[in-house]
């Protein structure tokens, strides 16, 4: 054999295995270049994805904001505070207003009414709050007022939903109540068209409101209970086993069963004698259910309310109103499914500034008994007066006895009613100023420089109270809210 040959086979053999191991060298590096590049590409795109979800959802339900903001209505400035909120909402709540016929007088009652009271809801949503719920409003309106509902409240974001009554009047089967309801209250049978709120199944709770009502606090923790259950709440001694809840005359909230409605009542409507007070009309927190809106039609169908004893002859009535809304719905949740609704402390919900005693109040002295003790005797001589609370602690208030805001009363008395009137007057037009400078892009004005502000907005009576918005006192004075010039409210969808 050769050895010059096997040598060389050796040295081709050397060089073939080094060229072999840098080919492996670079195809190990090759490899792992392209692993880091597709992972680091796989989490940005993952991040961008993570992104875009969470805007999407802080976007639900068209409301399309640009920017989330935190509004601080209640300081008197103008200053607004923005924030970045990219918390997906536990749920949407759904905020119904009915609209049974077209105003006669003062329209603004419709179309200004219902763009603050919004205004006051997205202000106490997700939105612009701690709240975690997000809000879609719903206008239940009776055919008899549908071009006027329409015209009105479509641009401002409402879902217009044409509803007649749930019973025909002719088909109510008991006569007194057919003959009499549709003189009834307020409204007569029209009046019913409230309970179509019930079918609204989409949401998990709906609020049904007067258009007259203004939201001024979040109300989560009605919603986390009919959500949730009842659940221990760091608050006061008050309520601490009542969710956080102010319930009335302190009573211990149902544990038993879930809890289907909250209201409060209208003890300004209560007399001597009578056995159940009627709901206040004005305010209800429901959970929907064909299963119950059903049941109401049933009860109205029969129409057994009788001229002495009320509905099913056991108290519930008769007073203002309740052949309809106002004595149908404690009817239902008192008598014939008890513990599944509960009364609210009207102090801190659907505060209207009442009296809560049957004798005029002097000199802020109140006197004579209290009307809530008509059917709780125990609390005969004992019961909040309303008007002394703080606002801070008030979630709604609803414009009766202190009349409407767009009236330009005001309200200036140095008495313990005006002075709560007052003071719900003057969110309600802060709530309208939010409205239009931070929403729709209005201009700014110095409250202080009147005729600055009566340049901008019209009005010079009393600035800091109204905001240029009241020209002078009574409804001739006020100066009715205009749409942008595209006739669609930007941004408050």
């Amino acid at each position: 054999m050769n050895i010059n040959s096997r040598r060389g086979t050796k040295q081709s053999a050397a060089r073939h295995h080094s060229h072999l191991d840098r080919c492996i060298q670079l195809f190990l590096l090759s490899t792992a270049a392209i692993i880091v590049i597709a992972y680091y590409y796989f989490i940005s795109s993952t991040a961008l994805q993570s992104t875009a979800a969470t805007n999407n959802n802080s976007g639900d339900h068209k409301h399309d904001n640009d920017e989330l903001r935190n509004h601080n209505i209640r300081g008197g400035t103008n200053e607004v505070t923005t924030t970045t909120n990219i918390q997906k909402a536990k749920a949407t709540i759904g905020y119904a207003i009915t609209v049974s016929g077209c105003p006669k007088t003062n329209a603004s009652g419709m179309l200004d009414g219902a763009a603050v009271l919004k205004h006051s809801i997205h202000l106490n949503s997700i939105h612009s709050s701690s709240s975690q719920y997000d809000y879609q409003m719903y206008a239940l309106v009776h055919p008899s007022a549908e071009s006027c509902a329409t015209l009105q409240l479509a641009p401002l974001g409402y879902q217009i939903l044409v509803r007649d009554v749930p019973v025909p009047l002719q088909e109510i089967e008991g006569d007194y109540l057919r003959n009499k309801v549709p003189k009834n209250g307020c409204c007569g049978d029209k009046e019913f068209v409230k309970l179509h709120a019930y079918t609204l199944m989409e949401h998990p709770v709906v609020v049904h409101l007067d258009l007259d009502t203004l939201v001024l606090k979040p109300m989560d923790a009605l919603y986390d209970v009919m959500m949730d259950g009842v659940t221990p709440h760091t608050t006061t001694k008050k309520n601490k086993n009542n969710g956080g809840i102010e319930v009335a005359f302190n009573d211990p909230m149902p544990q038993q069963q879930p809890i289907n409605a909250f209201f409060t009542r209208d003890y300004n409507m209560a007399h001597p004698g009578m056995k159940h007070a009627g709901v206040q009309g004005g305010f209800l927190v429901l959970r929907p259910s064909m299963e119950v809106y059903e049941e109401f039609r049933e009860i109205i169908r029969k129409g057994d309310f009788r001229q002495n004893g009320g509905w099913g002859g056991m108290g519930f009535g008769p007073f203002y109103g309740s052949m309809t809304f106002q004595g149908i719905i404690p009817y239902f949740y008192d008598y014939l499914h008890p513990g599944t609704g509960v009364e609210l402390d009207p102090c801190t919900y659907n505060n209207m500034a009442t009296n809560p005693r049957d004798k005029p109040t002097r000199n802020d002295i109140v006197s004579g008994n209290c009307r809530n003790g008509y059917n709780r005797p125990e609390f005969n001589d004992e019961c909040e007066d309303c008007r002394s609370r703080p606002v801070e602690e008030i979630f709604t208030t609803h414009f009766t006895l202190c009349q409407k805001p767009w009236e330009c009363h005001a309200q200036d008395g140095d008495r313990i009613q005006e002075r709560l009137c007052r003071k719900f007057h003057g969110e309600w037009y802060r709530v309208r100023e939010d409205l239009e400078t931070s929403m729709w892009k209005r201009g700014v004005v110095d409250l202080a420089d009147t005729d600055e502000m009566t340049k901008v907005r019209g009005g010079r009576f009393q600035p800091q109270q109204f905001r240029g918005y009241c020209k002078g006192p009574g409804a001739n004075g006020y100066i009715p809210i205009t749409l942008p010039d595209s006739g669609v409210l930007v941004k408050a969808t």
